[in-house]
């Protein structure tokens, strides 16, 4: 009888150690996911003062857009530290006005046949996709740390070490979550 609960002891903590190595484990894995995103956004943030220089130019008149691009950048900056439903919602106006910046960029033949201007497209581009893959690398991440903190029997381990849910990172609306298109 005593050899049987001194293994059932053994499993339980086994199983405990277990539990709390994955849970560590699933929340590195959101730390890895969110400092991707961190990193894609910010080349998204700094290849736009250049692709202003450049448009400016061409869209004198023009100054609402460019400006709410600008002021978009700006909320950006200031939203760095935060969570990621705050960084969701200022990267997602950011979005929405460089959507409209390549919307009007679309009425000036020379702006659009601009070497400067197609390499900071493509490059913003590219950035616009590395976004996208590492929003779902960092999704899928915090799914898996949820489950795990929410499921039976894990959640007893995740509570008594505190191990909280993580919070995805999403866009504000369906209209922010299109990517800008641009047609030559």
């Amino acid at each position: 009888m005593e050899w049987i609960i001194l293994i059932l002891a053994v499993a339980v903590i086994g199983y405990a150690i277990y539990v709390y190595n994955m849970l560590v484990r699933n929340r590195q894995l959101v730390g890895e996911g969110w400092s991707g995103i961190d990193v894609q956004l910010k080349r998204r943030a700094d290849l736009i003062p250049n692709m202003l220089e450049t448009v400016k130019g061409y869209m004198a008149h023009e100054r609402e857009t460019l400006q709410a691009v600008t002021d978009a950048r700006a909320a950006v900056q200031a939203a760095q530290n935060g969570s990621p439903a705050e960084r969701g919602q200022a990267e997602g106006l950011l979005s929405g006005a460089l959507g409209r910046l390549f919307a009007v960029a679309e009425a000036y033949p020379d702006l659009k046949a601009n070497t400067n201007f197609i390499e900071f497209q493509t490059a913003l581009q590219t950035v616009e996709d590395e976004i996208q893959m590492s929003r779902r690398y960092y999704n899928g991440a915090v799914r898996n740390l949820n489950i795990a903190v929410e499921s039976f029997p894990s959640n007893l381990v995740a509570g008594t070490f505190r191990f909280e849910k993580a919070e995805y990172f999403e866009l504000e609306n369906e209209a922010d979550r299109a990517v800008p298109q641009v047609k030559f």
